[in-house]
C-alpha cells in the first residue's frame, strides 16, 4: 500500500510539473505570437488609415508602436488595458487616445520586462498614425498602487510607462507597481482639451 501510494504521488507531483512547465512556456509564446499578429494589422492600420483588429475575434485594435533604440525593443501598443488584452500586448490605459498624456501598462514577464533595464535619460519613440513621438525618461520609481494613482492630464504631453513589481516576483497582481515616466524631446502637439481622469494601475 505504501508503494501504491507513493507512485501516485510521484506520478501527481510529475503531472503537477509538466502543467507547470507547459504554462510557463505558452505564456511567453503567447506574447510573441500576439506582437507578430499584431504587426500585420498595424502595417494595415497605416496602410489604410482604418483600424484593423488582428483577428477576427479580437475586441481591441493596435493604436501605437513602442520603441527603445538602445535595448532593441518593439512592441506593438493596443487600446484598452483589460487583463486580456495585456496578454497580448502592452495596452494604452487611455484607449485608441494616444495623443497628449500616454500611460501604457505591460506586464512584467513578458511585454515589459525592459523596464528593468531602462536607464535615466535612455531615448524611446512612440510611433502613432499621426507621426512619431520620441521622448527621454526623466523619473523611475516603485509605488503602491493601494494609495498611489496616476492623474491623466488634460494638455500634458508625457509618456508613462506601468508595470507589476518587483520584477522576479512570483506571483503576478501584489500592489507594487514600476512606474517610468518620459517627456518630449520636441515641442509637444496641439493639447487635447476637456480629457481629464485617473487611471488605475492594471498591470501584472
Amino acid at each position: 500500500m505504501v508503494r501504491v501510494a507513493f507512485r501516485g504521488l510521484s506520478a501527481a507531483v510529475a503531472l503537477t510539473a509538466a502543467v507547470l512547465l507547459i504554462e510557463a512556456a505558452w505564456i511567453p509564446a503567447k506574447a510573441a505570437l500576439g506582437q507578430w499578429l499584431l504587426e500585420r494589422s498595424w502595417r494595415l492600420t497605416l496602410e489604410t488609415g482604418q483600424a484593423h483588429r488582428p483577428w477576427p475575434w479580437a475586441d481591441t485594435t493596435p493604436v501605437a508602436v513602442l520603441e527603445v533604440p538602445r535595448l532593441g525593443v518593439r512592441q506593438v501598443v493596443v487600446s484598452g488595458a483589460s487583463g486580456r488584452n495585456l496578454a497580448w500586448a502592452p495596452a494604452a490605459l487611455t484607449g485608441e487616445d494616444v495623443r497628449g498624456d500616454v500611460i501604457l501598462s505591460g506586464h512584467r514577464d513578458t511585454h515589459f520586462r525592459f523596464l528593468e533595464h531602462l536607464g535615466a535619460s535612455d531615448r524611446l519613440r512612440l510611433l502613432t498614425p499621426a507621426g512619431v513621438r520620441h521622448y527621454r525618461v526623466t523619473a523611475r520609481e516603485v509605488v503602491d498602487s493601494r494609495t498611489a494613482e496616476i492623474v491623466i492630464e488634460a494638455g500634458a504631453a508625457r509618456l508613462t510607462l506601468v508595470t507589476c513589481y518587483p520584477f522576479d516576483a512570483f506571483e503576478a497582481g501584489g500592489p507594487w507597481r514600476y512606474v517610468v515616466t518620459a517627456l518630449p524631446l520636441e515641442p509637444p502637439p496641439d493639447p487635447v482639451g476637456g480629457r481629464e481622469a485617473t487611471a488605475g494601475m492594471a498591470a501584472g
